[in-house]
């Protein structure tokens, strides 16, 4: 199969798809380097630098594309990481690294549309739809959005393929979240911005509807992120440390209804079900959010007229209230910031009216009864 370079905004071994559609990460150490392939040379190997080296031994990968990952310090040698003029001979062992495990599979275009905010020859940033796969995985070997760039790029990733060069998405948003996501259509672009999502560097501002009336206009929820023991497709804090990867979100409230509010969140980190762990984990779960106790009435009366109310949201946004609404990257030809917004998808703009002519209606009803 083709060799390719795929990145996560959160290092992984591996990733699943649930039945929920949801890209669930296995867990890894925070900031650990795997890797993806090994070489020890043999007591016959005539001294070669390691970039041709490694040219002649792995297939489908372009000696352009090695130097780039040497540029990347991704190859180690000994452990050490090394420059592609380093001559390598017998004893060393030379060693591919990335911050994710490798994993491949075979990629097909597919002609599913794609609303495109802007591209050019490096990067591509695209807004996705509620209800699309961002990865194939278990259950969703097709009908994603790589099947999508792979059509909209003209290429396909396999071991047919003739041009290895896939379209990278350098993060991921699950199935039920819209918004923003960059891809990468050149190797140079897809080592950089990688690197940027690795460090942390990228602006990634997403808005969220949680349950309940937060105390404080501005917060920060830090605590460390890891699976949830009792259940392999969720996560959970670990506030003691010693469990989990450390993950910080910053919120600032937009707008409150009383039994709900519509917050700003601004990821410093960008670990697996990350908004959506924090809230849940300080009481505010994201509304209509069934993996993470959002999906039931959780703030609010028990009367008929408010659960009717309230079974007729969850109707009109079936699926977790959340979308990567900004999304800010240097961009990696030009070295300029680079900054994009989208609108609110239809589903959670309606919601919101939804809540806050309800808020209104409420708020009048108890000035009448003063």
């Amino acid at each position: 199969m083709s060799t390719y370079f795929d990145f996560e905004e959160d290092p992984v071994e591996d990733i699943d798809v649930d039945s929920a559609g949801d890209e669930v990460a296995f867990e890894d150490e925070q900031q650990e380097m795997f890797e993806h392939y090994r070489f020890d040379i043999s007591a016959g190997q005539v001294p070669m630098r390691v970039d041709k080296y490694l040219a002649t031994h792995m297939e489908y990968t372009s000696r352009h594309r090695i130097q780039l990952a040497i540029k990347a310090e991704y190859i180690r040698v000994n452990d050490k990481i090394v420059k592609a003029n380093y001559v390598v001979r017998p004893g060393d062992v030379v060693k591919f690294v990335m911050p994710y495990q490798r994993r491949g599979l075979e990629i097909l275009p597919e002609a599913i549309p794609l609303n495109i905010v802007y591209e050019d020859d490096d990067v591509l940033v695209l807004n996705k739809e509620a209800g699309m796969v961002v990865h194939p995985g278990h259950g969703h070997f097709s009908g994603t959005l790589v099947n999508a760039l792979a059509h909209h790029l003209g290429i396909s990733q396999g071991p047919d393929a003739d041009d290895e060069r896939m379209g990278v998405l350098v993060h991921r948003i699950d199935k039920d979240t819209s918004g923003l996501l960059v891809v990468a259509k050149n190797d140079e672009a897809q080592l950089d911005l990688a690197k940027q999502f690795f460090i942390h560097s990228i602006e990634r501002r997403y808005v969220a509807i949680v349950w309940g009336n937060l105390k404080d206009d501005e917060g920060t929820i830090i605590g460390n992120i890891g699976r949830d023991p009792n259940d392999r497709m969720r996560f959970k804090v670990f506030p003691e440390g010693d469990h989990g990867k450390h993950a910080v979100t910053h919120y600032r409230v937009l707008e409150r209804f009383g039994y709900v509010t519509v917050v700003e969140c601004r990821l410093e980190t960008g670990r697996t079900h990350q908004i959506r762990v924090h809230f849940n984990w300080i009481g505010h779960p994201l509304f209509n959010d069934e993996r993470y106790d959002g999906s039931e009435i959780r703030k609010g009366t028990i009367y008929a007229k408010y659960r009717q109310f309230i079974e007729n949201c969850f109707r009109l946004l079936p699926r977790q209230a959340l979308h990567a609404k900004t999304l800010g990257f240097v961009h990696p030809k030009t070295r300029q910031m680079v900054r994009f917004d989208s609108e609110l998808p239809a589903d959670m703009q309606s919601l919101i009216d939804k809540w806050r002519k309800y808020s209104e209606n409420m708020t009048q009803f108890l000035e009448e009864e003063d």
